[in-house]
């Protein structure tokens, strides 16, 4: 079962500084058919202004995933931390009992995210950030996993949940598999191109939700960017 989600069909809001698009219900875009997909909840597609973003807020219980299409984000937060995330790396942040934190976007262009949140096996815990950079020749053709909570995928980002979001660089005409095996949640983005997932077309930016399909087979249609969550 795949089902496309057209992105000119997603919810969404124009602040002025962010125009944002929901894939699920989010704020005050609310749809009861898409309230999350497994254990993924959020997912968005958000353009930030230059020299703006959002300020100090707090978080609890959930793993949040920053990929970066374009430009950059700066991160600063109550622990301490702090961090600049350019395009095509990502960060990840699990608020676990709560942390406060900041993401602009301090550059002189316009930075482009997707904003994606996974629930956590367990609530609390002490709360963690981290970046990691993902060069795109290294996803050349082939999936590699950016966060992950699942044994065996030391060297992502960790995030403490049963899922994975990976990450493949496709050119036109070739193709890439990924297992994602029975009973597991799919959710696939083209950040860039058009691509065929199991003979289902997706322009860039619509989303696909998967069930039931053990094995994708991505065929890129022009040369695309892939990203994609696994979740229980």
């Amino acid at each position: 079962m795949i089902e496309r989600r057209e992105f000119a069909g997603l919810g969404g809001a124009d602040h002025g500084w962010l125009k944002a698009r929901h894939h699920f219900s989010f704020a005050n875009y609310y749809e009861p058919k898409r309230m999350g997909w497994g254990s993924l909840r959020v997912w968005n597609d958000d353009e930030i202004a230059a020299n703006s973003g959002f300020p100090p807020h707090p978080h609890a219980d959930m793993e949040i995933i920053t990929y970066v299409r374009q430009g950059a984000i700066t991160h600063k937060d109550s622990l301490g931390n702090e961090g600049r995330t350019e395009a095509g790396d990502v960060q990840v942040m699990s608020a676990g009992s709560g942390i406060r934190h900041a993401e602009y976007n301090l550059e002189p262009e316009t930075t482009r995210i997707f904003q994606i949140w996974i629930e956590p096996n367990q609530q609390g815990g002490a709360p963690t950030w981290g970046a990691k950079p993902f060069p795109k020749d290294d996803r050349a053709g082939r999936f590699v996993t950016l966060a992950s909570g699942i044994p065996g995928d030391e060297d992502a980002l960790p995030i403490r949940t049963d899922a994975r979001v990976v990450g493949a660089t496709i050119k036109a005409g070739e193709t890439a598999e990924y297992p994602l095996g029975e009973g597991r949640h799919g959710y696939l983005v083209p950040a860039v191109g058009s691509v065929e997932v199991n003979g289902v077309r997706l322009q860039t930016r619509d989303g696909a939700a998967i069930r039931d399909e053990p094995t994708l087979r991505i065929k890129a249609l022009e040369d695309a960017e892939i990203v994609l969550v696994d979740a229980a």
